[in-house]
């Protein structure tokens, strides 16, 4: 008996490690594989950028130019700048000092971190803000929707969640202009800074949030509804219907379960679209976040400061977009 103890089969306990351990790694990879290739999409979108920028007439030199300037003077600005190097050297040495946190020189001569360090958070706030609020609105309203499916309810719903994302955050932003500013006076219509260089009050948040809100609620709403829709018809949430559970709780404890990692990818992809409206936003509501840097920044061909945004916004898409891939990964397993 001893003999066979010590030579039979592997203890459960062991075998359970080990594929514990097994598991482990090959999450591992996976999360390594998705880095890698969202640290990729970035470079290759900063390449674009930096080409981009390349292409539009005149540089940053030129731009910068005052009245009066010689061709001379505008010729040793550009050297300064390094705008008279070809573009990959420029772009090599960008991305050689970006994993030290440099993000280079401005064309004013100011560093691009120092330009960024105030209104980077502001647009953070505006973002998550309106992040956390499309999320939980688009759940409720998904639910809402799936638990009368077919019927009056969940066909307005869907039809005000189409036409709300098909609206773009421009026309948004002017109608909530016009009717909470200037029709009613409740809201400020522009954002005035404090000596912090925040917005002066939490009341002037409220525009710039709702116009990023209504259309990412739409978008989300149908991925939800749709997400929820797919899950019906699966064996579980049939049977559960069967066994005569409530409603709703077939809706929370089967149905959503399952919709979890295609409404999480829903979410993600909101954060590249709420960046991206930030940019429209913040100058129509003279905002002090990026999009107003970045719009100055375009006009102005500054290069280093449009790649030191966009690497900043992408960092944050990308590491949200991670967190989703997690949660597919966590919730489908190995059929992910």
């Amino acid at each position: 008996m001893s003999r066979t103890a010590k030579t039979g089969p592997v203890p459960a306990p062991t075998r359970g490690a080990g594929t514990a351990l097994r598991l482990a790694a090959h999450m591992g990879l996976r999360i390594a594989g998705t880095a890698g290739r969202r640290i990729l999409m970035l470079i290759v979108l900063l390449a674009v950028v930096f080409a981009a920028v390349e292409v539009l007439p005149g540089d940053a030199a030129s731009a910068a130019a005052e009245r009066g300037e010689s061709a001379a003077d505008i010729a040793a600005r550009r050297h300064l700048l390094g705008l008279d190097q070809p573009l990959w050297e420029r772009f090599a040495n960008w991305m050689t000092a970006l994993p030290t946190g440099d993000l280079g020189t401005s064309a004013r001569g100011q560093k691009v971190t120092e330009l960024l360090a105030d209104p980077l958070p502001n647009t953070l706030v505006l973002a998550v803000t309106a992040f956390v609020i499309t999320v939980v609105l688009s759940l409720l309203l998904g639910l809402w929707a799936a638990a009368r499916p077919g019927r009056l309810t969940d066909r307005i719903i869907g039809h005000t969640s189409t036409a709300a994302f098909a609206v773009p955050e421009f026309v948004v932003s002017a109608v909530l202009l016009l009717v909470l500013s200037l029709w009613t006076g409740w809201l400020p219509a522009v954002t005035v800074t404090g000596g912090d260089g925040k917005p002066a009050s939490w009341t002037m948040l409220i525009m710039p949030v709702l116009a990023l809100v209504i259309p990412q609620t739409g978008w989300n709403t149908r991925v939800v509804r749709g997400a929820l829709a797919d899950q019906a018809s699966a064996p579980h949430v049939e049977a559960a219907h069967l066994d005569g559970l409530p409603l709703h709780r077939v809706l929370l404890h089967h149905q959503l379960p399952g919709a979890v990692p295609a409404i999480a990818t829903g979410m993600a992809t909101s954060t590249g679209l709420l960046f991206g409206g930030a940019v429209v936003v913040e100058t129509l509501f003279n905002y002090p976040g990026i999009g107003t840097v970045l719009a100055g920044a375009v006009a102005a061909r500054d290069t280093p400061l449009i790649a030191g945004v966009v690497v900043c916004a992408g960092a944050v898409v990308s590491l949200v977009l991670l967190a989703a891939d997690l949660i597919r990964h966590a919730v489908l397993g190995d059929r992910a």
